[in-house]
């Protein structure tokens, strides 16, 4: 049975996401040629342009795919951690810190991700992730646990500080290094919000 157009567009986006990642992984965004992108997909240039606009708009795709993969495996091990909501809170926030040693992670959403893309905290991956965040926020206030703030403000800085932690760590010279100090910063701030300071 023949594909139709649909299921041809999106095997072609998968096929170039994936063999953009590769790309950006290893060159970097301006060292990635065009050439790169769609020779290793097996595909042409005007499979890229229809699919993403440009190599811009094909960056913003692996970006938005690698921090939905980042915040989705920071929630899986937030929902291991032992203890209450607050506590895996915490350790959802610090996975996402420790994401930063990732050389893939660094390269693609850190680095290149805000030189090309601009302000992370406007990618619509950071946006749903806000209100994952903002709703965790919710019940923590309901439940007594944090102040009764508002829930948005305190989710758009619990992100924005767990964010700029990890653009801190990927833009370091010593990111083994910086990553203890920006996860115990993190949750040094991040207990200003609790009702009953621990």
């Amino acid at each position: 049975m023949a594909k139709s157009r649909n299921e041809t567009m999106q095997e072609n986006r998968v096929k170039l996401i994936a063999a953009a990642r590769k790309a950006f992984a290893k060159k970097g965004y301006t060292a990635a040629s065009m050439d790169d992108l769609t020779a290793e997909a097996g595909l042409t240039r005007g499979a890229l342009y229809h699919n993403f606009g440009d190599k811009r708009g094909l960056l913003a795709a692996v970006v938005d795919q690698m921090d939905t993969e980042m915040a989705a495996r920071a929630q899986e091990i937030g929902a291991r951690a032992a203890g209450d909501d607050w506590q895996r809170l915490m350790a959802e926030g610090a996975a996402y810190i420790e994401m930063a040693l990732d050389p893939e992670v660094q390269r693609i959403v850190l680095l290149d991700g805000p030189a090309v893309l601009g302000d992370p905290s406007q990618w619509p991956s950071q946006n749903s992730c806000l209100q994952v965040t903002k709703s965790a926020v919710e019940r923590l206030i309901a439940q007594g646990i944090l102040k009764p703030v508002d829930a948005e403000a305190a989710a758009r800085l619990l992100s924005g500080a767990a964010l700029n932690a990890a653009l801190w760590i990927a833009a370091s010279d010593n990111p083994q290094g910086v990553l203890p100090k920006a996860v115990e910063a993190f949750q040094a701030l991040a207990t200003g919000l609790l009702l009953k300071p621990e």
